[in-house]
């Protein structure tokens, strides 16, 4: 039992050390930012309302964030220090989603409770839709590509 409860707590240990290493997110202002992201925020918050910044770090990448509310609606801007959309995530209304998108997530929910609906937008290129579900009091996320159909793998 010992060994047990030793092994346990060095691989919780290990896997609370990993996620922050993996990817680190801090609050920023938007002087912070560097000129060609401020540029690309400009483009991308037309009409929206900021909501914030923040600043990334995934795998070695730095990377920066625009939160937006767009009609009551947000959409996460994900920008390269070079001012490029690497992705985007936009609320989407379940009403305004294509039939076959509504029941592929409605299937794969099985039984959970959709809460809040997103497109998945990389490189200019619509390729999922994800959705904040709640499953007995916990929250996930599930996806399903353009088509509604399952994922080969997480994007």
């Amino acid at each position: 039992m010992l060994i047990t409860r030793s092994a346990l707590l060095v691989v919780s240990t290990l896997v609370l050390l990993a996620i922050p290493a993996a990817s680190r997110e801090k609050k920023v202002k938007r002087s912070e930012l560097p000129a060609t992201v401020q540029a690309t925020v400009t483009a991308q918050s037309q009409g929206a309302t900021v909501r914030g910044f923040s600043e990334e770090s995934e795998n070695g990448q730095t990377y920066y964030e625009a939160e937006l509310e767009i009609d009551g609606r947000s959409k996460d801007v994900l920008i390269d220090p070079q001012g490029n959309v690497v992705e985007i995530e936009e609320e989407v209304a379940a009403d305004a989603l294509p039939a076959s998108v509504r029941e592929g997530l409605q299937t794969k929910a099985a039984g959970s409770k959709l809460v809040k609906v997103e497109s998945l937008t990389k490189q200019g290129k619509l390729v999922a839709y994800e959705a904040q579900v709640i499953t007995k009091g916990k929250k996930s996320e599930i996806q399903v590509g353009p088509d509604g159909k399952p994922l080969d793998h997480r994007e």
